[in-house]
């Protein structure tokens, strides 16, 4: 099962994402109710209007919430039973007449892995230790002002247009709260899967002109995150029996229908497990919480090639879909 977040009329909703078209969940509750007569005691507060609108509320449907994940599974296999003569308005809408938002819009907590892929470390300048002599590198972003929805422009920023660059993830969203749990059990924690490009400005200097610090090739690197805009995120949550097994996926990006990025997530030099219990022992990890593991080999920088007004990237993890976004201009930071 697939679930996305989008707004339609001004109203935002949680809808089963189908690729080219989406299915309004509380309009399919509401038929389902109609045509079986079932009673479900949990579900009028789940579809309450505005716990629908809340940027949490992708989480009701998703594992550990029992009730709601069997609401949300039961309505699924009565829309695909039912699929030819519901699938047209008001139920079923077509992807292109919605506003697609991001799936997870206010995660408690947004972290990101730092060279993750051998390839990736290689590529950038590094060498990829075996991950007996290291440990995952872990950063974070300001969700409220990077987190970008899906179709909306990835915005160049004003002070530092000119090398701003892509890295395609697979992203981790945390069910339930956990704390120094075991690789082997970590993937039980898991509410879903989404996508998140990694928008990366490679050459960002503040006051270029200063005196040079010991710790400016650090912050320096840091500060390339955190433009606003520079996490586009979606195009939905692929729930944990979509993907039983985060390290057979592959993920790719293209620039303009070009593949930069060809790789597949066993690349990866710590699992989504690992990722986890590295995480968790040392952060209490929360519903809502999401990981971005890492991008593969194929970002721009190597050749010379950066994001410029009027491009359009298409970051895409199998199971999930295809997380698209143009390249705008006159960004503010």
């Amino acid at each position: 099962m697939r679930l996305c977040r989008f707004r339609i009329d001004g109203k935002s909703l949680i809808g089963l994402y189908f690729d080219s078209f989406i299915v309004d969940l509380k309009g399919l509750y509401d038929l389902y109710l109609k045509e079986t007569r079932e009673t479900i005691p949990s579900a009028p507060n789940l579809m309450d209007d505005e716990r629908l609108a809340s940027p949490l509320s992708l989480l009701n449907f998703l594992p550990p919430k029992d009730e709601g994940y069997c609401l949300a599974k039961a309505l699924e296999a009565f829309y695909v039973k039912n699929i030819d003569r519901l699938r047209k308005k008001p139920i079923t809408l077509n992807a292109e007449e919605v506003e697609l938002l991001a799936p997870i819009r206010s995660p408690p907590k947004f972290f990101l892995l730092a060279g993750n892929y051998a390839e990736h470390i290689e590529e950038s300048g590094g060498k990829a230790e075996e991950k007996e002599h290291t440990f995952p590198y872990f950063f974070m972003k300001p969700p409220s002002t990077t987190i970008t929805d899906p179709e909306k422009p990835i915005r160049l920023p004003a002070i530092s247009p000119n090398k701003i660059d892509w890295e395609v993830e697979l992203a981790v969203i945390i069910g339930r709260k956990v704390k120094s749990i075991k690789a082997s059990e970590a993937l039980g924690a898991i509410a879903g899967y989404t996508i998140v490009n990694d928008i990366s400005d490679r050459e960002f200097r503040l006051n270029p002109a200063r005196r040079k610090r010991p710790n400016d090739s650090f912050f320096d690197w840091l500060h390339g995150k955190w433009h606003d805009g520079f996490a586009p995120m979606g195009p939905c949550i692929a729930s944990p029996e979509e993907i039983p097994d985060p390290q057979r996926l592959r993920i790719t990006l293209r620039v303009n229908g070009e593949t930069m990025q060809d790789s597949n997530t066993g690349r990866m030099v710590f699992s989504v497990s690992e990722l986890i219990e590295y995480l968790s022992s040392f952060v209490t990890l929360e519903p809502g919480d999401i990981i971005s593991t890492g991008t593969p080999g194929g970002i721009g920088a190597p050749r010379g090639r950066f994001l410029k007004p009027g491009d359009i990237v298409e970051a895409e993890v199998e199971g999930i879909g295809i997380l698209r976004n143009p390249v705008g201009w006159n960004g503010s930071g």
